[in-house]
């Protein structure tokens, strides 16, 4: 079986709307507020890179892992930085896998705008949380995407998870 299409209509949102003029999210993001993070989506700190929800998941639980450093380039990253980005990426990794007890997960970073990333400007790595049969008839047919539980929950779940395995 091979995927011809692959089917994110509910993209759409985030494709025509209106992008930050100057301010990059993820540099917004990295404030390390704790007062902030449920308003932007931070699940944890690390020494060179930080965990958020994507505001635009394509299932509960999709997380981005993103370095502070503003970087368009993973071979630009120090060594330190890279490091610390994969401690970080394992740690989704486990948050969601503990949170949410799926069997599988796309994990991908699209360097550049030609791969496709929707913020070329600033690395980021994407973790998405895969189940059997996880996608159906709504996005293709009805444009709609079935996400079961808000972003709050999402985030009160994975930052739980998160502060446990501290």
């Amino acid at each position: 079986m091979s995927i011809e299409s692959l089917w994110a209509p509910w993209r759409l949102d985030y494709v025509k709307g209106a992008k930050p003029s100057e301010a990059c999210v993820f540099c917004v993001a990295a404030t390390r507020d704790p007062k902030r993070d449920k308003e932007h989506g931070v699940i944890g700190y690390g020494e060179h890179s930080y965990v958020l929800l994507n505001r635009y998941p394509y299932s509960n639980g999709h997380l981005l892992v993103v370095p502070y450093e503003h970087c368009a380039d993973l071979d630009l990253l120090s060594p330190e930085a890279q490091a610390d980005l994969h401690f970080m990426l394992m740690r989704a990794v486990r948050t969601i896998k503990k949170s949410y007890g799926c069997p599988a997960m796309n994990i991908g970073m699209n360097m550049g705008a030609a791969a496709g990333a929707g913020i070329a400007s600033h690395l980021h790595y994407h973790v998405v949380p895969r189940w059997p049969g996880d996608t159906n008839f709504m996005p293709v047919v009805a444009g709609t995407k079935v996400i079961p539980e808000s972003l709050s929950v999402v985030f009160d779940r994975l930052k739980a998870t998160w502060d446990q395995d501290a």
